[in-house]
């Protein structure tokens, strides 16, 4: 008689970002905060925690388009642990901007208190480097040979502070990367360097260790790759010739999407585009160690916008519509074998494919093996062949959400659904949607997916004002924190982990998310 097939490892997680975490003055930091935070997810049997990008922000908090695609955001030191390590003088922590400011309770992050809090958290380690000892400082001088992006992040860092503009705006020879004057000029300000560089490894070192502590917690760390890359960063200021940008900083092309249901003009994202070709030329070198550098940070990557690497929206740089651009061809089978072949035949990546996703994209997804999302929110208009409905779900190669961090919460979406859009969603769980986003993990559960991840905001059954991005804004994102390791909060992920664990989904059914890449 055949034996019955043993059912497959499945899982569930999580989406916060770690600036909404609570437990630290001003933002959510790689200490206790995120330590206690994979403890909780560990004790509840979930498995995953998606994170959207590390990186630094821009001016409107923004992770999606920062000054650099390897630095970490330095919002995130944990002022705690340097004091508690040496790192800092004892009585720093108690003069830095925020010192006052609670750790509970806070429902919104004031980025410009968070700007000043870390650069004086900078000078204060800049201030006690001489007093380490020479086992620190080796360690420092050994990790800062093994980060190529480290000097052009730090020198672009302190430009940018100096001349208060865009790359394109600062003397010629600086502006155009020339060997000799930044070679001059970085003899100048080797203490201003040397406080990036400072801070940058301190945020990798604590990082590092909570890598560790999700390691031996079973939690994998799920993190976000932006696909296109902000024209006044390091990256490109330092690879210009990578990108479609000139000297004075004019685009000769420029990302965005079609004119579409949704939109009469597309959308204009006005970033540069990649120059494929030169990519081609180097091997795809600086894309492959900008992978190198995420799977330091993540065991997971979502790729944002993944349709580009099958063919790209590319717009005339100077249009200020996105009607007149064009389909042209990525090399994205090339760039993905590269990849690949660098992680030993693993690839760890999620494609993020919603919207109007063509057979070019679906076969290079399906061609790699790569998981797609579906978004439930997306699947109740009536239609019988809506490929994010569940029964519709075919397969393990899915990751499930309620809703991203760019859709409203699941509460605030159902407050706004018309009537017959909501009786046919009742009508799928025999009663009252008392409380919608609980029904639709059990429909996420259900679902043959390998993970189902949920807002941390839908697990709390909240309302749009905690929505952590509206597109198309630029006011009011990226700001929403839970108050505090509450009750509340551990409640929530008791009874999510508990649903999973009826559906067979579980913390030790993580670890199939990686060997499903291979």
């Amino acid at each position: 008689m055949a034996q019955p097939t043993p059912p497959q490892p499945r899982s569930s997680g999580v989406l916060l970002h770690p600036t909404a975490l609570p437990g630290s003055p001003v933002c959510g930091s790689f200490g206790e905060p995120s330590r206690r935070w994979i403890n909780l997810l560990a004790d509840h049997n979930i498995g995953v925690w998606q994170l959207l990008p590390l990186a630094p922000p821009d001016s409107t908090g923004s992770p999606y388009s920062s000054p650099s695609c390897f630095a970490l955001n330095p919002w995130f030191l944990d002022a705690g642990d340097l004091q508690r390590d040496g790192f800092i003088r004892q009585e720093t922590s108690h003069t830095l901007p925020g010192a006052d400011a609670p750790v509970s309770g806070v429902e919104k992050l004031d980025f410009e208190l968070a700007d000043r809090r870390s650069s004086s958290l900078a000078d204060a380690l800049l201030d006690a480097w001489h007093q380490q000892d020479q086992s620190r400082h080796d360690s420092f001088d050994r990790w800062c040979k093994t980060q190529e992006w480290l000097e052009d992040h730090a020198r672009f860092s302190v430009l940018h502070a100096q001349h208060q503009g865009p790359w394109w705006s600062w003397p010629s020879d600086l502006a155009h990367h020339n060997t000799n004057a930044l070679k001059s000029w970085s003899e100048e300000h080797a203490n201003d360097l040397l406080r990036i560089k400072l801070q940058q490894w301190h945020l990798d070192r604590q990082w590092q260790a909570i890598r560790d502590l999700a390691r031996q917690r079973g939690v994998l760390l799920f993190g976000d790759l932006p696909f296109y890359v902000s024209a006044d960063s390091s990256d490109v200021w330092s690879h210009r010739n990578l990108f479609t940008i000139k000297e004075n900083g004019e685009l000769t092309t420029q990302s965005g999407v079609p004119p579409d249901y949704f939109s009469e003009t597309g959308q204009l994202w006005g970033s540069p585009v990649y120059r494929w070709g030169r990519h081609r030329l180097t091997r795809f070198r600086w894309w492959r160690k900008r992978i190198a550098r995420q799977r330091q940070l993540a065991d997971l990557l979502r790729l944002d916008h993944f349709r580009a690497l099958a063919a790209y929206w590319a717009v005339p740089g100077g249009d200020k519509t996105a009607q007149n651009g064009q389909w042209q061809s990525s090399p994205g089978h090339s760039l993905l074998s590269k990849l690949r072949h660098d992680g030993g035949g693993f690839l760890p990546l999620i494609a993020e494919d919603l919207g109007v996703i063509t057979p070019d994209v679906e076969a290079l997804r399906d061609g790699f093996q790569l998981p797609g999302m579906k978004v439930l929110q997306f699947a109740f208009d009536g239609l019988a062949d809506n490929p994010y409905l569940p029964e519709n779900i075919e397969g393990r190669r899915w990751v499930v959400y309620t809703g991203t961090h760019d859709n409203p919460t699941t509460l605030g979406w159902w407050n706004r659904l018309d009537h017959d859009s909501r009786n046919r969603i009742s009508a799928r769980v025999h009663g009252e949607m008392e409380a919608p986003a609980w029904h639709l993990f059990d429909m996420a559960f259900a679902t043959p997916a390998e993970l189902v991840v949920a807002p941390l905001q839908d697990l709390l059954h909240l309302d749009d004002a905690a929505r952590f991005n509206t597109p198309g804004t630029s006011e009011g994102n990226w700001s929403w924190r839970q108050p505090s390791f509450d009750g509340d909060l551990e409640g929530a992920l008791k009874g999510y982990g508990e649903r999973g664990s009826i559906w067979g989904r579980s913390r030790d059914g993580a670890s199939a998310l990686l060997s499903s890449t291979r």
